[in-house]
């Protein structure tokens, strides 16, 4: 297979990973809301890794090769992209109650700034006046892509302000793992790095809702909820990790991230088209500008790797 027909498969691979992470965050995942938030982000990881290990259960013997630096790395993973980045983008996605989805959703596209920021204190990356100029312009068009021209009302705006605060943590979380994941794959194969994400990330969450008393809302799961955890395990959870990753071995890393816009983008189509919600103009403006800064921040960023 020649080399452009294997770019064009990688880059068509990572699309539809964007695009059914974005069908995840504003169709499947907000239809669970009648669930406790923490069960929800257990089941998210324990019915991928159950199918996984249909098909990866070699990969436990690779335990006894793991050397302290690699577990380490594997279980910080799993916590800041497994464990709290799951718990804070889905609190975020519960809070707004089917409103201001695709804002979430864009929101938590910020990941690479706080990737970079973190990359520069633990790995003493160079950050540059030019980071700086595009951080800052994301932020503030962050800003009024969630509020508008209007000032955020404490007690009328609440939900919002919440589901936006928890939405930067899951982008903080979700960058923090990208840092750790880029230590992790010098080492490990990407399916091994994934295979323990999800599995150290399920008995991290079973401690979570033990201590929380709310292993007992298997009970209340509906027959529903059921096939949503499984779509959600096959196609926007394992299944879109996986895609991403096969296309990301065919493509460069500046052609990933123009393909991976279809996420922001496909949010808010399918929140338009499904759910009937649309951004304002301001929004609109703000999204796009906020778009911007994050490509030439992740393109600046990559080039120089």
């Amino acid at each position: 297979m020649d080399k452009n027909k294997q770019k064009y498969i990688g880059a068509t691979a990572i699309i539809i990973a964007a695009i059914l992470w974005g069908f995840d965050g504003v169709v499947l995942t907000p239809r669970l809301f009648n669930l406790n938030v923490g069960f929800v982000v257990f089941m998210f990881h324990l019915v991928p890794f159950v199918l996984m290990n249909t098909f990866l259960f070699r990969e436990y013997r690779r335990l006894k090769e793991f050397t302290k630096s690699d577990l380490f790395v594997l279980i910080s993973i799993a916590f800041f992209g497994g464990a709290l980045g799951t718990l804070a983008i889905v609190k975020a996605l519960f809070l707004v109650n089917f409103q201001h989805l695709s804002v979430v959703v864009l929101l938590q596209k910020l990941q690479p700034i706080f990737a970079i920021i973190l990359a520069g204190v633990f790995l003493k990356e160079k950050i540059k006046r030019r980071f700086i100029f595009w951080a800052l312009l994301a932020i503030i068009a962050s800003y009024f892509l969630t509020f508008g021209f209007k000032k955020p009302n404490m007690s009328e705006d609440a939900p919002l302000i919440q589901a936006a605060l928890w939405a930067l943590v899951a982008a903080f979380s979700f960058g923090s793992a990208t840092v750790l994941g880029k230590k992790a794959l010098t080492r490990l194969p990407y399916y091994t790095t994934n295979f323990f994400r999800f599995g150290f990330t399920a008995l991290m969450m079973l401690i979570y809702v033990l201590i929380t008393n709310k292993l007992g809302e298997f009970s209340n799961v509906t027959s529903t909820n059921w096939l949503f955890f499984l779509i959600i395990a096959v196609t926007t959870g394992s299944g879109a990790i996986f895609l991403f990753y096969f296309g990301l071995n065919k493509v460069k890393a500046v052609v990933s991230t123009i393909c991976e816009l279809f996420f922001p983008i496909s949010a808010i189509f399918f929140d338009y088209f499904i759910n009937g919600h649309a951004l304002s103009v301001v929004q609109w403006f703000s999204a796009i500008i906020m778009i911007t800064a994050i490509v030439e921040i992740s393109y600046k960023r990559k080039k120089i790797r």
